[in-house]
């Protein structure tokens, strides 16, 4: 099994660079999950990675990460709240779906579990939310902070707290954020199964705040009780655990545990294309004699993201065939090219915006393809590979008249 840990590196809102680890699994994952640390903790608090690389075990592409001012992440903690953490998951996201690995599962640790819940109805493609330790407001850690702490940041606006045998620096702002912050009204609005860890004897939130969580939340939602664990999870086996029940609840609602291909399914041997989808849903088995691939649709819209979409594989045809074209023509010629990039994008414009688009509907099919060519090339050389780009065989096909002739399996005998 080939497994890795890899440098995930994405900026905040103040353009601040914040470090985390993308756990991947061999292959192609099942899903992606966003993991959010606890309060005053970083991405390699015992919980987070533990859950993190057990969960990347059972198959999931899982990020944790740094929140601004903890660990290796730029910023200052004590210019940080409840809310700038909402903040820093959203980028999290935003990085994520910039890589094509948008997340479908958030799982929170007990403050980061209320981040997710706060965040999850509000993020398109984002199936599944888990939360552990989760208080129910994120109020309820301010009673972390001591007497002496409060009436210091009441007196001064600031004060120097020891949390987790760490020192922190804490504002006002922070506490009147918290304050001013209710997850019951996000909780209600919540639309998608939820699934809540809690220790009985968790001496940092206690079990009463897993209660308010799963009163105020909508059904599917389940409770899973973490005997004997501590809140921070330090015993391995809890960890090990609490991984195990979200890969196999997930299971359940992404609906990913299927074979690759039906063992029913023969593959084609006269040069066709067999195209077969899996359990009545969007995923799709992508057939050749010797080859297949996997078609799907995202998260957001009923798919479970295990593969490119059918527009992502009539640009990836294009692509593939533009760079094998000018890569036949350059070795034909004697021309040394060291690598061919194609870049393309598909969207639709408006006729108007069309000059060749004489007589069509209102909106067109756009395709824009950049070609980037590394090689020591002169003027005509470039300009004769970019007029070769346009000769390749799908290109052609795709600018040519075309008839599409639909028949069922009893006309096709």
């Amino acid at each position: 099994m080939v497994v890795q840990t890899e440098k995930f590196e994405f900026q905040n809102n103040n353009g601040e660079t914040l470090l985390g680890a993308l756990e991947l699994p061999d292959g192609v994952p099942k899903a992606t999950a966003l993991f959010a640390h606890c309060f005053s903790c970083n991405k390699n608090v015992l919980a987070a990675s533990r859950i993190s690389r057990a969960m990347r075990d059972r198959g999931f592409a899982v990020l944790r990460f740094d929140f601004t001012g903890l660990g290796q992440s730029e910023g200052d903690f004590s210019n940080t709240n409840f809310s700038t953490n909402v903040d820093d998951l959203r980028s999290a996201i935003d990085a994520l779906k910039a890589k094509g690995m948008a997340p479908g599962i958030l799982v929170g640790h007990s403050l980061g579990g209320a981040a997710v819940l706060h965040l999850a109805q509000e993020v398109e493609g984002v199936a599944l939310v888990a939360t552990i330790g989760a208080p129910s407001e994120p109020a309820h850690v301010a009673h972390l902070i001591d007497e002496r702490a409060s009436k210091s940041i009441a007196e001064t606006g600031e004060a120097e707290v020891n949390l987790g045998g760490q020192s922190f620096r804490i504002k006002k702002q922070f506490l009147d954020d918290i304050n001013e912050t209710s997850l019951k009204e996000k909780l209600v609005r919540l639309r998608k199964p939820v699934l809540i860890f809690h220790s009985p004897i968790d001496s940092i939130v206690g079990i009463e705040q897993a209660r308010k969580i799963y009163e105020s939340a909508n059904h599917p939602k389940s409770f899973i009780s973490l005997d004997s664990a501590d809140h921070l999870l330090r015993n391995k086996s809890d960890a090990q655990f609490v991984a195990d029940a979200i890969s196999t609840w997930a299971s359940r609602y992404l609906e990913f545990d299927l074979p690759a291909e039906s063992p029913a399914v023969t593959r084609p041997t006269d040069g066709s294309v067999v195209v077969l989808e899996r359990d009545r849903v969007f995923t799709q088995d992508v057939m050749t004699e010797n080859h297949s691939i996997v078609a799907d649709e995202p998260l957001g819209v009923g798919g479970r993201d295990l593969g490119m979409t059918p527009y992502d594989l009539l640009l990836a045809a294009l692509g593939s065939c533009t760079s094998m074209t000018l890569r036949m023509y350059a070795q034909r010629k004697g021309i040394e090219l060291n690598t061919i990039r194609v870049t393309l994008q598909h969207d639709k414009i408006h006729a108007s915006d069309c000059e060749a688009c004489e007589d069509q509907p209102k909106k067109v099919d756009r395709i824009t393809r950049m070609i980037t060519i590394d090689g020591d090339l002169t003027a005509a050389q470039k300009k004769r590979l970019l007029e070769i780009a346009d000769m390749c065989p799908v290109h052609r096909t795709l600018m040519n008249q075309k008839e599409i002739v639909t028949l069922d399996d009893d006309q096709s005998e």
